[in-house]
């Protein structure tokens, strides 16, 4: 079954997320991060997109892209193909090093182009990393000091028609947090991409690394819920997914995802 074309953004404004494959982290020391960066200027020259805000995590990256000349899909095809050969030859490895596609929501208002820079700044502070301030691998670092990566004028001129004041307000901004069902509603789309039944089940095979999901079946109750509990946290899969494809019933799935 084909895949849904992503649906273009009126603004030309993405919020992007792109993801270890099967939640592999995706940087194991400092040369990464600096591998990886370096690849963003590469795509940054060679597809003359705009940058407003990235994060890089252990298992995965956040950006919010102004693709002018409408190459999303080749901007990130060309940063993760030239950061996998990398990667591969670097730790001695074949496969993917990503999922197989990115995610993406289109940003068509100010406010939640607000929102989602400081969703990203935050994740650093949010997962228990590092305070959102002291995060080597993020915008944040640029928008408080130099600019190396992004393009900070749009995102500041949010904020304020002086460059002092929208500077002010900025860092004020960040120090709030994100509350109430309707922000996280807005923001906590980005593992929120449903699978069909066989995508499904390629990313529960690679997870549990067995090839039979259905062996699941034959193991005992202690051992089925360790295999359950490891596709608690994984979006895009609800719990009658699981069940339908494991053969359990949904009520097992529910009582050891408790």
């Amino acid at each position: 079954m084909p895949r849904k074309a992503r649906e273009k953004s009126n603004t030309k404004v993405y919020h992007v997320i792109i993801r270890g494959n099967a939640k592999q982290d995706i940087f194991l020391e400092k040369q990464d991060y600096e591998k990886f960066i370096k690849e963003i200027c590469n795509t940054k020259e060679k597809y003359q997109y705009e940058l407003y805000a990235y994060c890089l995590m252990t298992n995965h990256v956040h950006f919010i892209i102004y693709d002018k000349n409408e190459k999303l899909s080749k901007i990130l095809q060309s940063l993760t193909v030239s950061y996998s050969s990398y990667w591969n030859k670097k730790y001695d490895r074949e496969g993917h090093l990503f999922q197989n596609r990115f995610l993406s929501k289109n940003i068509e208002t100010e406010g939640y182009l607000k929102t989602a820079c400081r969703y990203i700044h935050q994740n650093p502070s949010k997962s228990g990393i590092a305070k959102m301030e002291e995060y080597l691998w993020s915008s944040y670092q640029e928008y408080i000091g130099q600019d190396k990566l992004i393009d900070k004028k749009k995102i500041l001129t949010l904020f304020g028609k002086e460059l002092k004041e929208a500077f002010d307000n900025f860092i004020e901004f960040h120090k709030t947090n994100l509350e109430g069902n309707k922000m996280k509603d807005l923001i906590e789309y980005e593992m929120i991409e449903k699978l069909n039944d066989e995508q499904a089940r390629q990313y529960i095979a690679e997870i549990l690394q067995i090839k039979d999901i259905q062996k699941i079946l034959q193991y005992n109750l202690k051992e089925r819920n360790e295999c359950l509990r490891k596709l608690k946290n994984i979006r895009g899969i609800s719990n009658l997914q699981i069940a339908r494809i494991t053969g359990l019933s949904k009520r097992m799935v529910e009582v050891a995802m408790k």
